[in-house]
């Protein structure tokens, strides 16, 4: 069967939608303009998961100097639980590799479980932790790693 939605390229055209999940994903929000500015660097890059009513969640990664880094992961409440932010990490982690990157970073907050349970099960593992990273509500980040395989 096929899935009910598809991963693509996300384009600064898809700002608005991605601020109004983010809006309802996360207590401290990114900008519409934070979100234009992500897809037009070079260093950069955003993926999206579109269904028949929109776009229902979306991933931003950047690569610097072979490094790789999840900047932001989120899938709308309506949603969630439908392997969407899985698929959407599986998309990041093939883009970071033909980035041929050599290892993935992302802070996640200490609280949230589930986003620890999708990353861990993905192979990510905790190297460290940011002390007062998030700021409504503070909060620690744990810092999050994966060592990166590279495919022939």
């Amino acid at each position: 069967m096929d899935a009910p939605y598809r991963i693509r390229s996300a384009i600064p055209a898809d700002a608005e939608s991605l601020v109004g999940i983010e809006r309802r994903a996360f207590s401290d929000p990114w900008s519409e303009g934070s979100f234009r500015e992500a897809l037009t660097s070079p260093w950069t890059f955003g993926l999206v998961a579109e269904t028949g009513r929109g776009v229902a969640g979306y991933l931003i990664g950047r690569e610097v100097a072979g490094t790789g880094e999840v900047l932001n992961l989120a899938v709308a409440p309506e949603f969630r639980r439908r392997g969407i932010g899985g698929a959407l990490l599986g998309a990041g982690l093939t883009a970071f590799r033909r980035r041929r990157v050599d290892e993935v970073f992302l802070e996640v907050r200490e609280s949230n479980i589930s986003a620890q349970a999708l990353y861990v099960g993905h192979g990510f593992r905790p190297v460290g932790q940011r002390a007062s990273y998030y700021r409504n509500p503070r909060e620690d980040a744990l810092v999050l790693r994966l060592e990166m395989e590279q495919r022939a």
